[in-house]
């Protein structure tokens, strides 16, 4: 030791001044250091064990590594190679121990102690331990200790790592106990016989923010016994047991954080455990996603993404009476997505996304329930499945589609569907059987390969307003009576026979038939009855009111060509023939009050009545409605333009200001590169009709590649002539009740024919305003008279012309 030395260097500020001194070990030099002093540390080996009792500074003089710390086993204070009571800090040690019974260092105190630029390499029953009440900080430091505990914090101590890493750990890498409080930033916990990071007791809290845990021989996350952690922006992966694991009531908050590559389940809840999931990924699961048990245990997930399982079990299971709630959560690529058993079991999902399942995407059973708002099922073997009795839930404005069966009722189970859709099913749309029930109300099923609603074994089935509609098979299929139909249509229903005249009165000795055959009769309940389709109005009726509109006579030849090829298209195909797919989506061009608006309308209802859409209806958007003030919120907008637009016509007015010519990063890119994707994704659901000027729409369609492929059909609405503004004139007089004497006919026309066609000219709204005018005036003129007769009531003149 006589080479080593130890140079103290009084602080400054100090009053009182002497001269530096040299030292042969840590020991003589804390024993005269005094607070605020600098130990510069030559490098080497200290085969001493260091009390720092002082609020001094330790500093290796040749950088970190260059000076180690390593007692004998036979050293003082139970073999801990560096105890700090004090706010000292301590900066580029290497601390090594090798006693299995004590901690490496021990930090004790609640003045805050700082290790920046350490290296723990030890043997010891714990790397680096915050005594009960003790405050430090940890900065850039590693932890290795093969044998035991990485980091402990007793009971209320309060730590703060910066950069750190636990690159080894016998047993966990990270324990924060006791109602200890750790708060971590970047920090790496890897190679640890546990728990990357155990929580336990009430009041201990850990917040890591940026952290990675990984290669742990057991849950990168274990949290119990009321403790609670909050994770932002952090990655656990690689891990042997659960990727999270919490029980007796523990919480976990995790945000933007990611969960992947685990054996296990990724996370596992009993106990009453609550676990809080917003903007997380979870992949590559061995088991499950979330294992969530015991009533009292909830998880709610937000914005989250749940995919690529890796072994055969559910995704999400819910089961002992356990509660789950997703929200705006995408779930894909997995064999079963979300199984909810047992009495007082629960699954909530709202706007969530179910994608490539391949067995089922909802399996509810044991009693448990499951409610479903707005969300959308897409290939899966089964959508829905109710299993047996008190099994239920609401759902409400689902899309199923594209699987093998979309719902399957059986076994007493009682679900309720209301607005929801089915779509595209290879088999049933609807299933139910074995004394299965379930309330269907305005549920759709069409384009399935085998029956759209099938129920058989008399089951007691409600359905309500359902529709069924070219579905392979039939709409409605039901083996023998028990279904309740009201109000229910199918395309392939024969018509509704007329009201049959009123029997004539039973003979006397029908009363004598036994009592028991009466009661039989009226236990059975009345056959279901399903009426065709109705039509809203013909198409013939659209189109009358088409060509009653004024001039458009080039706008309405090209929705009958359109008309036409649809028509025919469908005619081939029930002939077996190759039919035409002509493009519905259309571009209108043409100045403002043209009648875009009411010819998108028609339109609409036209494909309506002839199979084409759904609905029909007409959603009329603009680009306030689809652009947001912020990154994502404008595809969040526009999908939900779309969605409202399903079965019917998506009118969107000034499409050109979607793609402004200095627009540079505008958003409303992003609304059009949306809605490129959902015209493709749902090519056959949604007609979508853009209507602008005609020099700004040619730039929108440039705006996109993709656009003027699918607007491959322009209408071009011209202007109003002073003739068709006078017709327009005429037919709103009679609309109202009102009469044009051949002068002021006259001076209307010579007023449309002299006004300015620039920019404001509105057309048909122009001349719905001068009407409009001409009636205030009116209004004005007669009330002067003093008895007017009906006439004057009527009659507008000249003088009643806007001047």
């Amino acid at each position: 030791m006589g080479e080593l030395r130890v140079r103290v260097t009084q602080d400054s500020a100090s009053r009182w001044r002497r001269r530096s001194g040299e030292y042969a070990t840590l020991r003589e030099a804390l024993e005269v250091a005094e607070p605020g002093d600098t130990l510069t540390v030559r490098a080497g080996t200290f085969h001493e064990a260091v009390l720092v009792d002082k609020p001094v500074t330790l500093v290796a003089e040749k950088g970190p590594g260059s000076v180690r710390i390593a007692p004998p086993e036979s050293a003082e204070r139970g073999g801990t190679a560096l105890t700090v009571t004090a706010g000292a800090t301590i900066r580029g040690l290497t601390v090594a121990g090798s006693d299995r019974s004590a901690p490496a260092v021990l930090l004790a105190g609640a003045d805050g102690a700082a290790l920046v630029d350490c290296r723990i390499e030890t043997s010891s029953a714990v790397g680096v331990e915050l005594a009960d009440g003790a405050r430090a900080q940890l900065v850039n430091c590693t932890v290795e200790n093969p044998s035991g505990l990485g980091i402990r914090l007793r009971a209320q101590a309060q730590a703060e790592l910066a950069d750190c890493e636990v690159s080894a750990a016998g047993q966990s890498g990270v324990a924060v106990l006791s109602g200890s409080r750790l708060r971590a930033e970047r920090l790496k916990v890897h190679h640890a016989g546990g728990a990357g990071l155990l929580l336990a007791d009430p009041g201990s809290l850990a917040e890591l923010t940026g952290c990675e845990l990984y290669e742990v021989r057991g849950s990168g996350v274990q949290a119990e016994a009321q403790a609670v952690g909050r994770l932002t922006d952090c990655t656990v992966h690689r891990v042997s047991g659960n990727g999270l694991s919490l029980d007796t009531g523990a919480e976990l908050e995790l945000s933007s954080c990611r969960v992947h590559e685990v054996p296990e389940n990724a996370a596992d809840l009993r106990g009453g455990a609550k676990l809080t999931l917003r903007q997380v990924t979870v992949h590559g699961f061995g088991r499950g996603a979330l294992s969530v048990w015991d009533g009292g245990t909830k998880v709610l997930a937000e914005s989250c993404r749940f995919h690529s399982a890796q072994g055969d079990y559910p995704a999400l299971w819910v089961s002992d009476g356990a509660a789950l709630e997703l929200a705006d959560c995408s779930l894909d690529d997995l064999p079963d997505a979300l199984f909810v058993l047992d009495q007082g079991s629960s699954a909530a999902a709202r706007d969530c996304s179910f994608t490539a399942i391949r067995s089922s995407a909802v399996s509810v059973s044991g009693g448990a329930g499951a409610d479903l708002s707005g969300c959308r099922i897409q290939g899966a073997g089964t959508g829905l499945w109710f299993r047996d009795h008190g099994s239920g839930g609401l759902l409400t404005d689902c899309e199923i589609a594209d699987v093998a069966t979309g719902v399957i009722v059986t076994k007493g189970a009682d679900p309720v569907l209301r607005e929801c859709t089915v779509r595209g099913a290879s088999e049933a749309g609807v299933y139910v059987s074995a004394q299965g029930r379930g309330e269907f109300d305005t549920v759709r099923v069409s384009q399935g390969g085998g029956f759209g609603f099938h129920v058989i074994d008399g089951c007691r089935t409600k359905l309500v307003r359902c529709r069924a509609e070219r579905n392979a098979r039939a709409g409605f299929e039901f083996s023998e009576p028990g279904p309740v139909a009201e109000g229910c249509t199918s395309d392939d229903a024969a018509p509704l026979p007329a009201p049959r005249p009123a029997e004539p009165a039973a003979p006397p000795l029908a009363s004598l038939a036994p009592a028991v055959l009466t009661s039989a009769s009226a236990a059975l309940p009345a056959p279901a009855v399903i009426a065709p389709i109705p039509d809203c109005r013909p198409a013939e009726v659209a189109l009358a009111e088409l060509d009653s509109l004024v001039g458009l006579a080039t706008v309405k030849q090209e929705v009958r060509t359109l008309i036409d090829l649809i028509s025919v298209g469908r005619a081939r195909q029930r002939a077996g023939l190759k039919a035409p797919s002509p493009r519905r989506h259309l571009v209108f061009t043409g100045s403002p009050g043209t009648g875009k608006t009411t010819v998108a309308r028609l339109y609409g209802e036209i494909l309506a009545s002839l199979g084409v859409l759904q609905r029909g209806h007409l959603v009329e958007v603009a680009r306030l409605d689809l652009v947001g003030e912020h990154i994502g919120s404008t595809a969040i907008r526009t999908a939900a333009a779309f969605d409202k637009a399903r079965g019917g016509v998506l009118f969107i007015d000034e499409a050109y200001a979607l793609a402004p010519e200095d627009g540079g990063r505008d958003f409303g890119r992003e609304a059009i590169d949306t809605l490129v994707k959902l015209m493709e994704d749902h090519r056959d659901e949604v007609v979508i009709i853009v209507a602008g000027y005609t020099a700004e729409m040619e730039r929108f369609l440039a705006a996109n590649p993709g656009l003027s492929s699918r607007f491959s059909r322009t209408v071009t609405f011209p202007d109003y002539t002073a003739d068709e503004l006078l017709d327009i004139a005429r037919s709103q007089a009679t609309e109202h009740e009102y009469h044009l004497d051949p002068a002021t006919e006259t001076a209307l026309h010579a007023h449309f024919a002299a006004l300015d066609r620039g920019v404001g000219f509105g057309n048909g709204r122009t001349a719905r305003q001068v009407f409009e005018s001409m009636i205030e005036r009116h209004a004005s003129r007669v009330a002067q008279l003093a008895d007017p007769t009906t006439e004057d009531l009527q009659l507008l003149v000249p003088a009643d012309l806007p001047a």
